[in-house]
């Protein structure tokens, strides 16, 4: 029988995720999207400093011996891994853009010969 090869030591290991953990993190973003509207946490005003502080509040929430929180009956510790994604998300999003725009000056200026 010949063996059959497959060079992916090299790629993101998405089997080393704890689905059952990210699990409760879809609860919370689907709880959000039916509350609110899917993708809303990504109009929310100061995403960057508001959804920390949802991360922190969920995180002492926790610590102070509440599991679960009351309006959701979801993880606290899921609501706040969500709000960190969320963190997560903008700021590499934020950096992308960012990069996009250095390389475009940069292409710019190679062409008018200013660089």
């Amino acid at each position: 029988m010949i063996e059959g090869k497959k060079y992916d030591q090299d790629k993101m290991r998405y089997d080393l995720v704890p689905f059952r953990g990210l699990d409760e993190v879809v609860r919370v973003l689907t709880y959000g999207a039916q509350k609110y509207s899917p993708d809303n946490w990504r109009k929310v005003e100061r995403a960057e400093e508001r959804y920390p502080a949802a991360a922190l509040r969920h995180i002492s929430a926790y610590l102070q011996g509440e599991p679960y929180d009351p309006e959701t009956g979801i993880s606290h510790l899921a609501h706040a891994v969500c709000s960190l994604l969320f963190v997560l998300t903008l700021e590499e999003e934020a950096s992308d853009e960012l990069l996009k725009e250095r390389k475009a000056r940069e292409a710019d200026n190679a062409c008018h010969g200013n660089g």
